[in-house]
């Protein structure tokens, strides 16, 4: 008896360290989306830009940049049309899961990114 119930303890502690290496079939994203000339992408672009990659969120959660006049958005499944820049939008694969719009400061841009990302439906 003894045998069976190490057997199976051992099963299960492979079982899940099998589940924690297997990875994310979620892609999450942060894609900017921005303007030629938008003075608020260039405050973003000098305040946050160049540590995004660094952070830990920015390594959870990359982040591409569109041009909202040059690049399509056909692919994206957009709540709703992008207007104004910069527009941060999170998505699961190509599915728009939540956004910010604008940019009015480093404090507020991380607060509602970590409040995106530790929603229920967003990556952890």
């Amino acid at each position: 008896m003894r045998r069976v119930v190490h057997s199976m303890r051992l099963l299960l502690v492979a079982l899940l360290a099998s589940v924690m290496l297997v990875p994310s079939a979620s892609a999450f994203e942060l894609i900017m989306f921005r303007r030629v000339g938008c003075p608020w992408c260039a405050a973003w672009d000098r305040e946050i830009g160049p540590i995004y990659p660094k952070t830990e969120i920015g390594q959870r959660i990359p982040l591409r940049q569109l041009d909202l006049d040059r690049d399509s958005t056909a692919a994206l499944k957009l709540t709703s049309p992008v207007r104004y820049t910069p527009t941060f939008v999170l998505v699961d694969g190509q599915l728009e899961i939540a956004r910010i719009e604008g940019y009015p400061g480093v404090d507020f841009f991380w607060a509602r990114l970590e409040r995106m990302a530790s929603e229920p439906a967003n990556p952890k």
